[in-house]
């Protein structure tokens, strides 16, 4: 029996040693990887600060780009309507035979009649040729329809003239009109 006590006593102390062995190398493989998390924690809190110096720096980025944007809105109040409006302009005065010298639009607003709601634009538009040409442009802006050259348009807007400001010179006359465009809107 002295033998077999010996027996179990060694396997006794292989298995412990075994067991210590894969706890030593379990804690070892932790060890390592808890340093390495913890390398990975302060880079993370050394670089907390900067990104959010970063993240307020792209903020007022994005403030400022957004007030820039709205700052180029506002100089540029054209839309699609208004640059249809100037297209029929400019072919109107190219039937009349005056030049366009100048087109400055409004930025558009919407007006309710009823159920209807119109888009209106205020132009300025300069005109410049001979003053029988400018008020045909005039009168044809006005009522589409130019008498002299029995020629009619529909155009899908109408046409307020408020005033108009003729120059008259010996060679090329100009007209300053305000008007405003309504056109309806879906």
């Amino acid at each position: 029996m002295k033998k077999n006590k010996k027996v179990w006593l060694i396997a006794g102390i292989g298995v412990f040693a075994i067991a210590i062995s894969v706890l030593f190398s379990i804690y070892s493989g932790q060890a390592g990887e808890r340093e390495q998390l913890e390398n990975s924690l302060s880079t993370a809190q050394a670089l907390l600060p900067k990104l959010t110096v970063q993240r307020e720096e792209l903020k007022n980025q994005l403030a400022q780009a957004q007030a820039l944007l709205d700052k180029s809105r506002a100089k540029f109040p054209e839309s699609v309507e208004s640059i249809e409006y100037g297209e029929d302009l400019f072919e109107i005065a190219d039937d009349c035979e005056v030049e366009i010298t100048s087109l400055r639009p409004s930025m558009p607003t919407d007006k309710e009649a009823g159920d209807v709601t119109y888009s209106v634009s205020s132009f300025v538009v300069v005109v410049a040729g001979n003053i029988d040409n400018i008020l045909k442009f005039i009168d044809a802006i006005g009522t589409g329809i130019d008498y002299e050259l029995t020629w009619s348009f529909q155009l899908p807007w109408s046409v307020d003239v408020k005033s108009v400001n003729i120059k008259i010179a010996s060679e090329t006359s100009t007209a300053t009109i305000n008007l405003d465009i309504y056109g309806y809107k879906r």
